[in-house]
C-alpha cells in the first residue's frame, strides 16, 4: 500500500468519528515539540475539506500544522483531500478521484527527512473504508506504528473500544494503548467511572491517559493553545517512548 516510514511515530485512531482524534493528536504533538522533539504531522486523507483560494484545506491538518509547528505546507499534511462530508469511499466515488496512495507515500517521506517522530492521524475509525479496496487498517497495518485509540468516556465506549482493538489484533498491527477523551471530570456518572478500568482489564491494554471535557477553538488563525487540563492529561504518558520504544528502522 505505502513504506512503512523511515522515523518512529504513533498513529491516532479512534472508536467512531467525532470521538477528538484532532485534538489530542494536536496535543500529542505539542507534547513532544516541548520534550525537544521535532515532530511531523500527517492526516493522509480528509474530507469535508473547506474550498478556499489555494484549493481544498483540510482544517483538521490546518489544525495539526499549528500544533506540530510543521515547516511543510498543508498539501503535504493532508495530501487526499475530498469536499462532501462522507466517507472516504463514498467521497471517492462522488469526486471520481481515487486515493492517491503515492501522494501519501511522497508526503511521509518528505517530511520524515526533517523530523524526529511523526504522527498519523486516521479518519474516523480503523475500518472506515477508503475506498473500494482499502480501509483506515491497511493503512496502519503498512505503517506498522503502534496505534493510539481514541475512545469516548460515555456508555458504550466499551463495546466500540474492545472491537477497535480486536479488529487491530487480528490484522498484528501493534497497540501503544487508549486515550479516554471528554472525561466529565466535574460529575461523572458510574458509567464513566468504571468504564476506563473495563477497558484496561478487559481489552488487555493500557489506559495512556484520562482527558476531561474541555472546550478548545480549531482554528488555527486564533493560535488555540491547547487548554492546560488537556495538556496536563497529556502529560500522563511518556509519548516519545510510546513512540520508539518497538521501533526497528531495519
Amino acid at each position: 500500500m505505502i513504506p512503512a516510514p523511515s522515523i518512529p511515530g504513533l498513529f491516532i485512531t479512534a472508536t467512531s468519528t467525532g470521538i477528538g482524534k484532532t485534538i489530542i493528536t494536536g496535543a500529542i504533538a505539542r507534547w513532544l515539540r516541548a520534550d525537544g522533539r521535532r515532530v511531523a504531522v500527517c492526516k493522509p486523507v480528509a474530507t469535508g475539506c473547506v474550498r478556499r483560494r489555494e484549493g481544498l484545506v483540510s482544517e483538521d491538518a490546518e489544525y495539526l500544522a499549528h500544533c506540530a509547528d510543521t515547516p511543510h505546507p498543508l498539501d503535504l499534511v493532508c495530501p487526499v483531500r475530498y469536499a462532501e462530508p462522507l466517507a472516504p469511499a463514498v467521497a471517492v466515488e462522488r469526486a471520481k478521484t481515487p486515493v492517491d496512495y503515492e501522494a501519501i507515500a511522497r508526503s511521509i517521506r518528505i517530511m520524515s527527512a526533517d523530523a524526529d517522530v511523526l504522527l498519523v492521524e486516521g479518519i474516523g475509525g480503523i475500518l472506515v473504508p477508503l475506498d473500494n479496496t482499502h480501509t483506515v487498517l491497511d493503512l496502519a497495518r503498512a505503517l506498522n506504528y503502534p496505534v493510539v485509540v481514541v475512545a469516548d468516556a460515555a456508555l458504550g465506549t466499551i463495546n466500540h473500544t474492545l472491537l477497535t482493538l480486536h479488529a487491530l489484533r487480528t490484522a498484528d498491527v501493534p497497540i501503544a494503548g487508549v486515550v479516554i477523551n471528554r472525561y466529565p471530570a466535574g460529575t461523572p456518572g458510574l458509567a464513566e467511572e468504571s468504564n476506563p478500568r473495563a477497558i484496561e482489564k478487559i481489552g488487555k491494554v493500557p489506559i495512556l491517559s484520562i482527558v476531561p471535557e474541555d472546550t478548545i477553538d480549531l482554528s488555527p488563525s486564533t493560535g488555540a493553545p491547547t487548554p492546560p487540563a488537556i495538556a496536563s492529561a497529556i502529560a500522563q504518558a511518556d509519548w516519545w517512548t510510546l513512540a520508539t520504544r518497538s521501533w526497528n528502522k531495519d
